[in-house]
């Protein structure tokens, strides 16, 4: 019954990793690779669309500007059309044999409409919560007949007290990232 928790512990770590990695994609005006890893560049004359992040390495210059560099230097202008293509609001520019991004300053009608963005993935990650909380429930219901009222009753509580932990996590990010909005 013990797994039953850690594999609950698990799935419930897992789901706010994802959510976290999720935020990285909203954009603060820092500059961050995450904000354009997954972006798919149609490379090799679009014979193979891949992510950005299997075809060059990203990384921060400063706060506001982010350098691509390709593994192999004839994919420089696919790079360059699937960033423009990708409608990021920042325009890629080739620099020999690299592609710079600058990234504009938001404005604050653009915050707000990121922080609504924020607060619908935490939700998205406390229905992950809750299910996985009512999968464990129902795994123990199972159970109950071979471990009594009394240890199906601790392991609710304790499953509940899981999810309790994962929710205010959850709270925790979601305020630490709309706070990384509000303040540059």
């Amino acid at each position: 019954m013990e797994t039953i928790i850690q594999e609950t512990r698990d799935r419930m770590q897992k789901s706010v990793d994802v959510m976290i990695g999720d935020f990285g994609t909203v954009r603060t005006g820092k500059a961050n690779p995450a904000l354009i890893e997954t972006v798919i560049i149609p490379a090799y004359g679009g014979t193979a669309p891949m992510k950005l992040m299997e075809l060059a390495t990203i990384h921060a210059q400063d706060t506001s500007t982010l350098v691509v560099t390709p593994f192999d230097k004839s994919i420089l202008r696919d790079i360059e059309k699937g960033l423009s293509d990708a409608n990021l609001g920042m325009n890629p520019v080739v620099d020999e044999s690299i592609v710079r991004l600058s990234i504009p300053p938001l404005t604050q009608e653009r915050r707000q409409e990121f922080i609504k963005l924020i607060h619908q993935k935490a939700e998205s990650g406390r229905i992950m919560i809750r299910q996985m909380r009512h999968d464990a429930n129902e795994d123990i219901k199972k159970e109950k007949d071979t471990v009594g009222e009394d240890e199906t009753a601790r392991l609710e509580k304790e499953i509940q007290k899981l999810t309790d932990d994962f929710m205010k996590k959850i709270d925790e990010i979601r305020e630490q990232k709309e706070k990384d909005l509000m303040t540059l």
